[in-house]
């Protein structure tokens, strides 16, 4: 199963971006992931900011994925329905599952209407380069509830 995580910047932070690659690491025998990372808009204006992602983003999309936007408005689900939703994806979807990841003023309107699922990890905020770590944090933990691992208690 291939997943794309697609997001406005890349991670500057090197401590979380060492936590990232640590689960991408571990990730590696369970699924392929891709980040696809486009540039984040120089603007301080809300709307011209998230207008200007959006571009770049929407050139990213991939068809033939299942889209799922991270967005503090989205569903809130367990880690056991969120291997659920993997599982659902690759046994019975398109077998690839596209992660969309806004900057610092989220994602646009088009966005999240041209995504299948909205989730969110939290009702609190976080950054977007910790959302990454978390989002591969939960990839990792699903794939071990799938493959019957004890990482999951």
């Amino acid at each position: 199963m291939k997943i794309l995580i697609t997001q406005v910047a890349a991670t500057k932070d090197r401590n979380l971006l060492a936590l990232e690659e640590e689960y991408e690491k571990r990730l590696s025998p369970f699924l392929h992931v891709e980040n696809l990372t486009v540039p984040a808009s120089k603007s301080d204006d809300p709307k011209k900011s998230k207008d200007e992602e959006a571009k770049a983003l929407l050139k990213k999309l991939d068809s033939d994925a299942f889209i799922i936007a991270l967005d503090p408005a989205g569903k809130q689900i367990t880690s056991e329905g969120f291997a659920e939703l993997i599982r659902e994806q690759r046994d019975f979807g398109p077998g690839r599952i596209q992660f969309l990841i806004g900057g610092s003023h989220g994602l646009h309107d088009d966005l999240l209407e041209k995504s299948h699922k909205r989730l969110s990890f939290s009702k609190m905020t976080f950054t977007h380069e910790m959302v990454r770590v978390f989002l591969k944090e939960q990839l990792y933990r699903a794939a071990t509830i799938l493959a019957g691992k004890t990482y999951h208690k």
